[in-house]
């Protein structure tokens, strides 16, 4: 009987020395692992444990959809302009506004006037990128999204402007105030006069 517990006693201590080498030669071959050998989990817990002891990033350089909502006033905002009103809830934010121009361009002509636009806006210290969908179609980008109406409605002025699409709203030109520019710049032929 001394012998059976003797020899019981002896495979426990085996078992339990065996089993704690095996959970250290995992843990050495988790950190021995070669990097091209490590998989998708062994890279997150690596990446786990190098952000363990990192400082959070300040509020600027979180990316956008992490930032906290700027505080916005309303007893500041206009509400009686939408302009006012999208400036200031778009604050910080990024905004998409699709351009077209009218049918009657070319895709060349097109092409440069989207570059003359899209520069002009960089001129007034608006930074827009631009990214073609169609030959007559682009992408506006801005990162500051009030930024954005500034530009709209510098677009709206132009005349090889169609229209402007800007947070599921379409903003057309005014073709009134287009008639009004050609009469006051419209000189009379000699047939008029």
């Amino acid at each position: 009987m001394e012998m059976n517990v003797f020899l019981c006693s002896i495979l426990a201590i085996l078992a339990i020395s065996s089993a704690n080498d095996s959970t250290e030669n995992k843990k050495k071959s988790w950190r021995d692992k070669d990097i091209r050998d490590m998989t998708d989990a062994d890279l997150e817990h690596l990446l786990d444990q190098w952000e363990e002891n990192e400082e959070p990033l300040p509020s600027d350089e979180l990316p956008e959809h992490l930032r906290p909502s700027p505080k916005i006033d309303l007893s500041q905002i206009d509400v009686s302009n939408p302009d006012n009103i999208l400036k200031m809830t778009k604050k910080g934010k990024g905004v998409m506004m699709f351009v077209d121009v009218i049918e009657n361009i070319s895709q060349e002509q097109a092409e440069i006037i989207m570059r003359i636009w899209q520069s002009s806006l960089q001129n007034n210290h608006i930074i827009a990128e631009r990214y073609p969908i169609d030959p007559k179609r682009s992408v506006f980008l801005f990162r500051e999204g009030s930024q954005a109406v500034d530009a709209k409605n510098y677009l709206l002025e132009q005349p090889e402007l169609s229209h402007v699409m800007l947070e599921g709203q379409t903003y057309y030109r005014d073709k009134k105030k287009n008639k009004e520019d050609k009469k006051v710049n419209h000189k009379p032929n000699k047939s008029e006069l």
